[in-house]
């Protein structure tokens, strides 16, 4: 009678962890736009254009190039930035007049001492393939060691935006034991050398980095949502004070089962699109949500600032 009760036990709970995982891949294969063309197996940000035309670029490795997309999913476009090199790029911005910024700042063993961010002119008015980048470098002055000690190991990033004539960065927290902070970094908009100033910094877990981790963020057109992207959800800032984004309201969205998620973008105020690299044949694929027709679950935010 025992042996029977644990393997009823047994299948229930197998036959429930197949359930929520059905549910989990549908939750994420519903939101699905298109397959990406194969030319960006490594997206890695991504941008929409002042046309609504959407860019991509991929990750470190790849050539110092940006790639406009089509609707379906196919390359139609790529342009050299000819001054540049791919070391690690990780995200995309841009500011008021449709200037792009490439995020040159990946920094996984925290031994970078400068990182770079490439800004381009807007897009559209690049007629042919190639182009130059203004460079903005960056340094963090608490950074003393390359790479510090295993706690400290907090100055990878994969995450920014641009807003009131600054870049915002958002680190990838690689501290050993994981503390889940993602800090919030300043520095200016044009080119010269920056130290980085510290703004506030967010709780997103102290369990499971790897699906915690802040792989891009974007700012809505209107300047009032701020989203940061993980490889199971959505965080939604909103109402905030200043600069310190994590000041105000914040909301969790989950967007299913884990991916290598790596980019996030707004279409517009409402509309969100997202895309995940391609791993081990899973992924390369863009996905649509719509703030209004999602979950939100309401959070309170843990600071340690």
């Amino acid at each position: 009678m025992i042996k029977r009760s644990f393997y009823a036990i047994a299948l229930i709970s197998t036959l429930l962890v197949l359930a929520l995982t059905l549910i989990a891949i549908n939750q994420l294969y519903s939101r699905k736009l298109v397959t990406l063309d194969s030319k960006l197996k490594e997206i890695s940000g991504i941008e929409v254009d002042k046309a609504g035309k959407f860019w991509g670029i991929n990750d470190g490795g790849n050539l110092a190039q940006i790639h406009r997309i089509q609707s379906d999913g196919k390359v139609n476009k790529t342009i050299t930035i000819t001054n540049a090199k791919n070391l690690d790029w990780e995200d995309m911005t841009q500011d008021d007049f449709g200037h792009f910024f490439i995020g040159d700042f990946g920094n996984n063993e925290n031994k970078r001492k400068w990182l770079t961010i490439y800004k381009i002119e807007n897009p559209i008015d690049i007629k042919g393939t190639e182009t130059q980048a203004e460079i903005i470098k960056f340094t963090f002055p608490e950074q003393l060691n390359f790479p510090p000690k295993a706690s400290e190991k907090n100055f990878d990033l994969e995450a920014f935006v641009f807003y009131k004539k600054h870049l915002y960065l958002f680190s990838k927290n690689r501290t050993e034991p994981f503390d889940g902070y993602t800090n919030l970094y300043k520095i200016g908009d044009h080119a010269d050398n920056y130290q980085a100033n510290f703004v506030s910094n967010f709780n997103t877990c102290t369990t499971h980095e790897k699906l915690c981790w802040i792989t891009s963020a974007a700012l809505s057109p209107d300047k009032t949502k701020l989203v940061l992207l993980d490889s199971e959800r959505l965080w939604l800032f909103e109402n905030w004070q200043g600069d310190n984004f994590f000041s105000g309201d914040t909301y969790k969205i989950d967007l299913g089962i884990v991916t290598q998620k790596e980019a996030v973008t707004f279409f517009d105020d409402n509309t969100i699109i997202f895309t995940d690299e391609e791993f081990n044949g899973i992924g390369r694929n863009s996905y649509m949500i719509k703030l209004d027709q999602v979950t939100k679950e309401r959070i309170e935010i843990s600071e340690n600032s």
